[in-house]
């Protein structure tokens, strides 16, 4: 299939997988004349790119972990290699700061509006 079929059928954009292509997390084949071509297996591994793009992770981050990466019966899942239990507890852990600076300020910005 050309990139706007993978597009149709993956929900993605053609831009995004050619950024996926850029940064290396998905390699398609080249066919005659250069035109890139997909299979079913890249419109599954679009679904996993966007899916640990969504948990917030960076492309250089999946690059390095996609083959953890499987797709089973019941959507997808994570084999949970050591580095990349390391970098989402990480993630978890700034994400929850974050969390806290948001109620702090939140918090800030009540006082304000009722000492008004």
């Amino acid at each position: 299939m050309r990139i706007g079929e993978l597009a149709a059928a993956s929900g993605v954009s053609a831009r995004a997988l050619r950024h996926y292509e850029e940064q290396e997390v998905l390699v398609p084949e080249r066919g005659s004349g250069g035109y890139r071509e997909y299979t079913a297996d890249d419109v599954v591994r679009v679904q996993q790119i966007k899916a640990m793009i969504s948990a917030g992770l960076g492309t250089a981050t999946i690059r390095r972990y996609l083959d953890c990466v499987r797709s089973g019966e019941h959507g997808l899942a994570l084999e949970l290699c050591p580095e990349l239990r390391a970098e989402l507890e990480a993630l978890a852990g700034r994400l929850g700061a974050q969390e806290q600076e948001i109620r702090e300020k939140q918090q800030r910005l009540s006082e304000l509006l009722t000492e008004g």
